[in-house]
C-alpha cells in the first residue's frame, strides 16, 4: 500500500460523524485519522483551511457498472474513468459486478473482474457475484466467497437465456447464502412479459428509445418481487 510521509491538519470545518456535526479540527498522519478536536496543535503538519466547508466520510457506491459486457455492448465506464468520477465526486468505495460467462465458473468471472480493476483503480473497490449460470459446480464454488472478501451475490429474473436463472435456481442460491451469511441481490423485472412486449413492439414497427421503458412496466418488479419474496 502507498504510504504517505505527510500529515495534514484540516483546520475548523464542520466535521460530520455519524452521530454529529461540529466545528473542529482533524488531523490525519499517515493515511489514517488520528484525532478530531478543537485547537489542535500539531509542528510538522500541513494546514488546510476549512472554515466554511463540510467534512464528509468518503461515500459508498454499491451499485456502478465498470466495463460491463451486455448483449454485445460495454458499459461507458471502465475502472480508470469510473474511480475518479468517483472520487472526484467524495466516493470512496465503490463496487460493481462480475460477469459469468455461460457454462463460465465464479471463479473465472471474478479472476476477469480483477484483470480489469487492478492497476486502473482510484479508490477502494470490491464486486458483487453475478450469478448467471447456476449448477453444482458453481454451487459449490460459493461457499469459498466470503473468505475472499465477496459476500454478496446477484440473481435476476430477467433477460431470458441470458441472465436470469429459474425461480428453483433463485431459491438454491438463497439456501446456500443463507447457510454461508451471504446477501442475494435480485434484479426484479418479469422476463416472460418483457419478451412479449418487446415481441410486440418489434413487430408493430415500435423502435424508438421510449419503447425499452415502454416495454418494462413497474408491475413486472412487482411480480418478480413478490416472487422472490415467497422463495
Amino acid at each position: 500500500s502507498v504510504k504517505y510521509c505527510m500529515n495534514i491538519l484540516f483546520r475548523g470545518g464542520a466535521v460530520a460523524t455519524e452521530t454529529e456535526t461540529k466545528i473542529a479540527d482533524l488531523l490525519v498522519k499517515g493515511d489514517k485519522i488520528v484525532s478530531v478536536g478543537t485547537d489542535l496543535v500539531v509542528s510538522d503538519a500541513r494546514i488546510v483551511d476549512c472554515s466554511g466547508l463540510i467534512l464528509l466520510p468518503g461515500g459508498v457506491e454499491p451499485h456502478a457498472h465498470f466495463s460491463l459486457p451486455m448483449f454485445n455492448t460495454i458499459s461507458s465506464d471502465n475502472h480508470f474513468t469510473g474511480h475518479r468520477a468517483a472520487a472526484f465526486g467524495g466516493t470512496t468505495t465503490v463496487l460493481d459486478f462480475t460477469s459469468q460467462s455461460r457454462g463460465g465458473s465464479l471463479r473465472g468471472s471474478i479472476d476477469d473482474w480483477y484483470s480489469k480493476a487492478e492497476g486502473n483503480a482510484a479508490v477502494d473497490y470490491s464486486c458483487h457475484v453475478n450469478v448467471t449460470d447456476f449448477n453444482s459446480s458453481v454451487a459449490a464454488e460459493i461457499p469459498s466467497l466470503p473468505a475472499q472478501g465477496l459476500t454478496t451475490l446477484k440473481v435476476f429474473t430477467a433477460y431470458n437465456g441470458r441472465l436470469r436463472i429459474g425461480d428453483d435456481d433463485i431459491a438454491s442460491v438463497m439456501r446456500i447464502a443463507r447457510e454461508q451469511g451471504m446477501l442475494v441481490m435480485l434484479h426484479a423485472e418479469d422476463g416472460d412479459e418483457i419478451e412479449a412486449l418487446v415481441g410486440a413492439a418489434l413487430a408493430a414497427g415500435k423502435r424508438k428509445p421510449i419503447w425499452h421503458a415502454r416495454t418494462r412496466p413497474a408491475r413486472g418488479e412487482v411480480l418478480a418481487g413478490r416472487r422472490a419474496i415467497d422463495l
